[in-house]
């Protein structure tokens, strides 16, 4: 597929995930197009508004199912624009751009997945690639969240702490915000659920560093002390990688909005990431 050009996709389904997040899937409207489309995950499209603008973003989506999805927060003009789409609406999508997460060199291994807030939304490719291909010798996933009402994929979450360890995958949450919901999901799930930081989730965890990689996403101040918590615990800056995805800008190096660092190491976002292992960050000032 040509990487500059934008292609039809018809919108059939829209959900709606938390009063600021939409999940949009999507069918291209040339067969040949649908059949051929593939990416990795960590790897992200542009969304073409016709006659309005562009913006970029991660497709939340596994390879290894149909159709793509992307979801999509209300934060801008463009974003307010597609929340108003429903299905039947047409949008262009042209890429997929950036390199991905290098699944291929991490299978047989364990993953370790943490997420704050919408990084859910990349790592979910991630997460339901990994059940789906079977590959890898176990998957943890470590979900922090605003509150009950913020959870994104929230019926997948509840049904993998329900039944992931029969799929290899265990999953722990941790929410900020006292409500209700999340008081009644603790006390169902007294070992998997509680109160505090993504990062309180680690507490008494054990991992084979030799034979893990750990895969992160959310805010920016998540990263600092995800990274330390992982480091103190004995992985190496090798096998932790980041998506920086919130920093994505054309997807072909063009615009020069996501360039970073200085003439010993250049890095550009969307061409050379998204995706980073932690050794890029040590190397590339101002990438985390």
């Amino acid at each position: 597929m040509n990487p500059y050009q934008s292609y039809d996709a018809r919108i059939i389904e829209v959900r709606e995930l938390t009063p600021r997040e939409k999940l949009f899937s999507l069918k291209f409207l040339d067969p040949e197009v649908e059949e051929s489309f593939t990416f990795k995950p960590g790897q992200f499209v542009i969304v073409d508004i016709r006659g309005h603008g562009e913006f970029p973003i991660s497709l939340c989506s596994s390879p290894t199912r149909k159709p793509i999805q992307l979801c999509i927060r209300r934060v801008g003009r463009l974003t307010r624009l597609i929340h108003k789409f429903s299905e039947g609406d047409v949008i262009g999508v042209r890429g997929p751009y950036g390199n991905g997460f290098p699944l291929e060199k991490m299978e047989g291994a364990t993953l370790i997945l943490v997420a704050g807030g919408l990084g859910m939304a990349p790592l979910r490719s991630v997460l339901w690639y990994a059940i789906d291909s079977g590959k890898f010798e176990k998957i943890y996933l470590y979900y922090g969240t605003k509150s009950y009402e913020d959870i994104l994929f929230r019926d997948e979450i509840i049904y993998l702490l329900k039944h992931g360890e029969k799929l290899n995958c265990h999953v722990k949450l941790a929410y900020e915000v006292e409500t209700p919901s999340c008081v009644y999901l603790e006390k169902g799930f007294s070992e998997k659920v509680c109160k505090g930081l993504v990062t309180d989730l680690f507490r008494g965890e054990h991992f084979d560093v030799e034979n893990s990689y750990a895969l992160i996403c959310g805010p920016p101040v998540m990263y600092k002390f995800v990274i330390k918590e992982l480091l103190d615990k004995g992985l190496s800056p090798g096998r932790i990688y980041m998506t920086l995805e919130r920093r994505m800008r054309c997807g072909v190096g063009k615009c020069g909005h996501c360039i970073v660092g200085t003439s010993v190491s250049i890095k550009y976002i969307c061409r050379d990431g998204p995706v980073f292992s932690y050794w890029d960050a040590l190397s590339t000032r101002g990438l985390i």
